[in-house]
């Protein structure tokens, strides 16, 4: 029903623009906030009323009588009814809504999709830095980032996936360390092992048993290979460089086989230190200060933050002259500008929201040509497991939390998406294991998932060629119940459109919900395989149509549209 849209849209624009010069871009529909009332609406006449001097009711008169004579609305609507003040109410034909199925089948996997941009787009998500194994916030982000990157190539954007980390700072000598003194027979609770609770380092030690198989690795002189690092162990306690090397390949190998559960994959693996080695931070930090926008305070060197919005300036190099943790993230940003991504999405967890103002202020104040507002960020919460009816925090494997890895096994990966892609990212979200096991109607997934492999279940019974229905007829398509459907099928475009401007997956899943209700209310309503050929082939149609939609709407979330249940 795209082409309907556009058409009488069209339409509209030429009457607004003959009652008003200029006034053809405000041509625009809304859904009736109550479906009787009709298919589309427009607020047009009471928009131009005031600059035309007219009563808007009788504006609307006559902005029904230019659209009723437009051959755009002689074809595909029914009524144009006047309502209020001044609505339109627009109902259209049952030939109009059944365009919605020419085009699903028409188009397959490709329904709902823009072409080519241009535009590039830089994605930076879960970028955990390798001191132990990814935890359900990361899984979430995960989930998010990687949607996020479908709903945008949907619209025609080129996307890069990112992951930044680092591989050299305070977290990962204290991973170092702790592998060190597992190597060396030690563990939590023995005498040398770090407890104070007044030593931030001591806190900083890594106590899981995962601790302990990356010394029993490392003594046995294993290779370890991850999707951006290759480290051969050499088994000298004594060597913390070589440990450390050893350790970060270790747990990033263990990264990329979580992420391969996922089904993620990533284009680059950008090092935080390779900012160091590169001068960039250097050039960076010199950059702002030749730009006067640094000053020296209590020997440390501070970023004139509050000129840029910012609530007080920031500490930019340290009275021991090591660099505060936004000095890097500003020197990355400008490297990824610089490496031609003028659009840039982070996902970050809420505890990141302190240093988007000093990013962000840190990016004007280089005077690089970066427009206010760069880059996008996405934040969210984390992610409390309940089992059972009560909270999960631990994990046999991390010791301290409950990692993605463990939530896919104890489920799986469509589910673990689909039930982190809920809800809207920055709200609390609690994932119920035994929901996510449950083989019924309150399992968000299983529904969907459901009315998928139900159509398929049709479609195999009737054993047809699913092309040829390309063809059908589709005039027998003029009952309430299909013509429910298809106006649902009608808003998947737009609201994929919606859902990728807002960075809002969650929509995609709010949408097939209501999308499978939908193909069970048909379901229920109409027999599919009726002895009449023209009808049977009809409704086959529908819901192939509806099928190829909810597979579509599920490969933007990552999950799998099984033909069998």
């Amino acid at each position: 029903m795209l082409s309907v849209k556009n058409d009488l849209l069209a339409a509209l624009a030429d009457a607004l623009e003959q009652l008003l010069p200029g006034a053809g871009p405000r041509a625009a529909f809304e859904s009736p906030k109550v479906a009787a009332h009709g298919d589309f609406a427009t607020t047009a006449a009471m928009q131009l009323a005031k600059p035309l001097g007219r009563n808007p009711r009788q504006l609307a008169e006559s902005l029904r009588g230019a659209l009723q004579a437009a051959p755009a609305f002689q074809r595909w609507t029914s009524a144009v009814e006047i309502a209020g003040p001044g609505f339109l109410n627009i109902r259209l034909t049952p030939e109009a809504k059944q365009q919605t199925v020419r085009e699903i089948l028409a188009a397959g996997a490709r329904y709902g999709v823009q072409p080519p941009t241009g535009q590039r787009v830089l994605v930076e998500f879960v970028s955990a830095n390798p001191t132990g194994p990814l935890h359900v916030g990361h899984g979430r982000q995960a989930a998010l980032g990687d949607a996020i990157c479908n709903l945008l190539a949907t619209q025609g954007q080129r996307v890069h996936r990112e992951y930044y980390y680092n591989d050299a700072g305070v977290q990962i000598q204290t991973l170092a360390r702790s592998t060190q003194l597992r190597a060396k027979g030690f563990k939590p609770g023995d005498a040398c092992w770090p407890t104070d609770p007044d030593d931030p380092a001591s806190k900083a030690f890594y106590n899981g048993e995962y601790i302990q198989d990356i010394a029993e690795d490392f003594l046995a002189r294993k290779t370890v290979q991850a999707s951006d690092r290759r480290t051969t162990a050499s088994g000298d306690v004594e060597d913390l460089d070589a440990i450390r090397e050893f350790a970060v390949a270790y747990l990033r190998h263990e990264q990329d086989k979580d992420l391969k559960a996922f089904n993620l994959k990533f284009d680059e693996y950008y090092l935080e230190s390779s900012l160091y080695a590169s001068g960039r931070v250097e050039a960076t930090v010199n950059r702002l200060v030749a730009n006067g926008k640094t000053y020296e305070q209590d020997g440390a060197l501070w970023l004139r933050s509050t000129d840029y919005g910012d609530d007080k300036d920031r500490v930019m190099r340290k009275q021991d002259g090591s660099y505060t943790y936004f000095v890097p993230d500003v020197a990355y940003h400008i490297a990824k500008w610089e490496r031609g991504f003028h659009k840039v999405v982070n996902i970050q967890g809420t505890d990141h929201h302190g240093t988007i103002a000093r990013v962000r202020a840190g990016l004007q104040a280089a005077e690089v040509g970066i427009p206010q507002g760069y880059p996008d960020y996405v934040l969210h919460t984390m992610v409390r497991v309940v089992r059972g009816g009560e909270e999960v925090k631990i994990s046999k494997r991390a010791g301290s939390y409950v990692t993605l890895r463990d939530l896919i096994e104890w489920t799986s990966t469509d589910a673990v998406r689909f039930f982190l892609l809920s809800r809207k990212p920055d709200t609390e979200y609690t994932f119920d294991i035994d929901l996510a096991l449950a083989q019924n109607n309150d399992n968000p997934v299983y529904y969907v998932q459901y009315a998928h492999a139900r159509i398929c279940s049709v479609l195999a019974a009737w054993g047809g060629e699913r092309a040829a229905l390309a063809q059908a007829d589709l005039a027998p398509l003029d009952t309430p119940a299909a013509q429910s459907l298809m106006l649902q099928l009608a808003k998947y475009p737009e609201m994929l459109a919606a859902a990728a401007k807002d960075f809002a997956p969650h929509d995609v899943s709010f949408y097939l919900r209501d999308l499978a209700a939908a193909y069970h209310s048909y379901y229920d309503a109409e027999r599919i395989l009726v002895d009449d050929p023209a009808l049977r082939t009809a409704r086959l149609a529908l819901v192939a149509a509806a099928a190829q939609v909810l597979h579509n709407g599920l490969a933007v979330l990552g999950v799998s549209a099984p033909a069998k249940m």
